[in-house]
């Protein structure tokens, strides 16, 4: 077991299984160093776990929690393109957060902080990065939050 691997146990952290593209797209692309991750929906166990828009439906808790099963996904992702071993990631570079709200809606960034303090939490030091937190009128799948991310890999 791997030093990222036993960090998600001590937190008590199951990773979902890595999602399926849902359109004509892979969900991770490496090139030299450095792995791109698609955009991830908040999925539990295959569904999208919380549908709608902030400041409508959805409560900025709630949709905190759902960009960190997005983070969570993203994680599932790099652990499969990487053979399993999530050691290969040195750094996380970025993350770009959507968040489908409504109009006056301006709590982005505390939303995407759901996954930014995730990748913390799973990757220590190393999973600080720079980042984006957009409003966008709608999601795929309905959902109230999408993250994508890219990885500097060994």
């Amino acid at each position: 077991m791997g030093i990222v691997d036993k960090r998600l146990a001590e937190l008590g952290i199951t990773l979902p299984g890595a999602a399926s593209p849902i359109a004509n797209y892979v969900p991770a692309v490496r090139t030299g160093n450095l792995l791109f991750i698609s955009g991830q929906l908040p999925l539990k166990e295959g569904v999208v776990a919380l549908e709608g828009k902030v400041g409508d439906t959805v409560s900025v808790d709630q949709a905190t929690e759902a960009a960190r099963l997005c983070a969570l996904n993203i994680v599932a992702q790099a652990k499969a393109a990487l053979g399993g071993d999530l050691d290969k990631v040195t750094r996380v570079v970025k993350l770009t957060g959507f968040v489908a709200c409504t109009p006056g809606f301006a709590q982005h960034p505390q939303v995407i902080n759901g996954a930014s303090d995730t990748m913390v939490q799973v990757f220590g030091d190393a999973g600080r990065h720079s980042r984006a937190a957009v409003g966008a009128p709608s999601l795929p799948r309905n959902a109230p939050v999408e993250v994508e991310a890219v990885l500097e890999v060994a």
